[in-house]
């Protein structure tokens, strides 16, 4: 199958609110460019600067961009035009020009040529104090005593390379326990939900508005030697989903995920709440610095107690305990 990669102009302001918006549509999915990220990496990490390959170094004065990538026929066509009315209704209300020009820059991608960008991008990556992320593609002499997650991240995003996952899976490794039972809403690839059950969860329920994601998280579990006895995953909007929400809410959950935008998590709250278990974990991201006291209040408006709150760059996340 051939791809359309559609690539939003913005700013790392208007991150959040295209973002949010493209998750109102159906669209999960995304990869975000922000140079603002790539010059902080080059200022603080400089021990690495050898190892930066040249191809890269356009990241210093690239664009802020936030990239879908939507198939090649009807439907992804559709998904494309729902974009733009978004982006274009986002733009209006930004009256002074915060979140950039909003334009989605459009390339066709075969399926092949996905495959071998991942390939030569993608490295096995450290997470936290435990955990080691390595694409199937790459060899591994050594995991250095770490839990290895194996990914094929296929077209749903969720890599282990974004601030936002990455303050996720450092949340779970103090949070999950032994024999836990965990609720991953917003799943992507699954990387979160997937990695509690690697650090000892009995069971996890991972939900996505993306059906396309739901599947790669399938993919990814039984790539890391996950049956479906422990791990199932579902496609459902569980803000607007009656039968999705009495489904998931059937038990509760010793943790909860949800690595998604401020906006979704703050509505989520109130069933978060209702969904966790009296002294049990609900572990959010996907923040940006500026929307942070937003979620703080909204989750303990909804009853939580916040636990901690950590940051990397431009992002946070919010762990709080019911």
């Amino acid at each position: 199958m051939d791809w359309i990669m559609a690539a939003i102009d913005t700013t790392t302001e208007g991150i959040e609110p295209v973002c949010g918006r493209l998750y109102a549509l159906g669209i999960t999915g995304t990869e975000i460019e922000d140079a603002a990220d790539f010059n902080d990496f080059l200022e603080n990490d400089t021990k690495y600067w050898d190892y930066i390959d040249e191809s890269l170094l356009y990241k210093k004065t690239a664009p802020t961009r936030v990239k879908v990538y939507l198939t090649d026929d009807e439907h992804g066509r559709a998904q494309l035009s729902a974009i733009r009315q978004s982006m274009a209704e986002l733009k209006a209300l930004d009256e002074e020009g915060r979140f950039g020009t909003l334009d989605a820059n459009l390339t066709n991608m075969k399926e092949q040529d996905w495959a071998e960008n991942w390939k030569q991008y993608y490295k096995p990556l450290k997470v936290g104090d435990k955990i080691l992320i390595k694409p199937e593609w790459e060899p591994l002499a050594d995991d250095e005593g770490r839990t290895v997650f194996h990914i094929n991240p296929g077209m749903s995003f969720g890599t282990g390379t974004h601030e936002s996952t990455q303050l996720c899976i450092e949340s779970l490794e103090k949070h999950i326990a032994a024999g836990d039972n965990v609720l991953d809403l917003g799943c992507g690839s699954g990387i979160l939900s997937i990695i509690a059950l690697l650090l000892g969860a009995k069971s996890a329920l991972a939900v996505d508005i993306d059906p396309n994601a739901v599947k790669i998280a399938k993919e990814n579990a039984a790539r890391n030697g996950i049956g479906a006895d422990a791990y199932t995953a579902i496609a459902a909007d569980i803000l607007s989903d009656e039968a999705a929400r009495r489904q998931v809410s059937a038990q509760q959950y010793d943790v909860v995920l949800a690595n998604i935008v401020a906006d979704v998590i703050i509505a989520l709250a109130p069933f978060a709440k209702a969904v966790t278990k009296p002294g049990g974990t609900f572990i959010t991201s996907g923040i940006i610095l500026a929307r942070k006291d937003d979620v703080r209040a909204a989750l303990e408006a909804a009853g939580f107690t916040i636990q901690s709150i950590c940051d990397k760059r431009e992002w946070c996340s919010v762990t709080a305990i019911n």
